[in-house]
């Protein structure tokens, strides 16, 4: 199994330094993955939890691209209505052309009212536009005369039935977000059972968690998955190996922007881990 990790493009202390300084973290600590997320517009409900400025990932992954050597670089997610299919396509396929096949396209359909509203788009259809615009990038890579021949990962995110559904018709993987342990068991238990009796396999598992290391144990039914003391968030991980997970990407960012001005903290938290992992 490996490990990712997410990093914030957003926030107050976020600019082209710090995007250097956790690209050159995570690579150097040995992570297999550095993803970021997606917003076009900071209308009033993304601009409170993530502010500007916000670096578009296309742009920003392309630049890492360039300062990094071996680790993968992905989207988590992006909010695939915002984008004509055939641009996303086209972008993704020119990314990992140039990165050297290093690309992973995580997915999901978006949270944002009055972002799709800003951008002309339906936010009650949304759905329905994902999976319209998943078949035709489908499509769109399996002309391999135009988008190059090397399988781009597509990760589905999604943590209701619908994105469950939808992973299974499309994804490589299924790319569900900051979750509990049973939930995961639940929601394992339910996709196997979407596909039982039919040609298709259930997609690989490759879930986002939260890294929240605390001196003292976390317990309740409401802890979330990468959260307590070092110990818990190693078992956690043993135990998403056992359902199955291919990759697991952590997430140091707790909710408040204001953490992107303290960098160093996430940048400890990860270097533990990285250091139990190996150990």
């Amino acid at each position: 199994m490996k490990l990712g990790v997410n990093v914030p493009n957003f926030g107050p202390g976020t600019d082209r330094g710090v995007l250097h300084r956790w690209a050159q973290t995570v690579e150097a600590l040995g992570f297999d993955l550095l993803v970021v997320s997606d917003h076009v517009v900071l209308t009033p409900d993304v601009a409170e939890q993530y502010p500007a400025p916000f670096y578009e990932p296309f742009t920003t992954l392309g630049w890492l691209a360039g300062i990094t050597r071996r680790v993968r670089l992905g989207t988590s997610v992006l909010v695939l209505p915002y984008r004509h299919p055939l641009l996303v396509a086209r972008m993704a396929a020119n990314l990992h052309e140039l990165s050297e096949g290093r690309l992973v396209l995580g997915v999901g359909s978006g949270w944002a009212a009055q972002e799709f509203d800003a951008l002309g788009l339906p936010f009650q259809r949304r759905g329905r536009l994902t999976d319209e615009h998943l078949q035709a990038v489908r499509a769109a890579w399996a002309d391999t005369r135009d988008y190059g021949s090397t399988p781009i990962p597509l990760w589905v995110g999604g943590n209701s039935d619908a994105g469950l559904r939808r992973a299974v018709r499309f994804g490589d993987a299924w790319h569900p977000l900051r979750c509990t342990l049973p939930w995961l068991r639940a929601a394992r238990e339910r996709m196997t059972a979407l596909t039982d009796g039919q040609a298709q396999a259930a997609p690989a598992f490759a879930p986002r968690i939260v890294l929240r290391l605390t001196d003292a144990p976390v317990t309740g039914p409401d802890r979330l998955a990468g959260e307590g003391t070092i110990d818990q968030v190693m078992d956690d991980l043993a135990q998403l190996h056992l359902l199955g997970a291919d990759t697991v990407v952590l997430d140091p960012f707790g909710g408040d922007p204001r953490e992107t001005l303290r960098p160093q903290e996430p940048w400890r938290a990860l270097a533990t881990v990285a250091a139990r992992w190996t150990a």
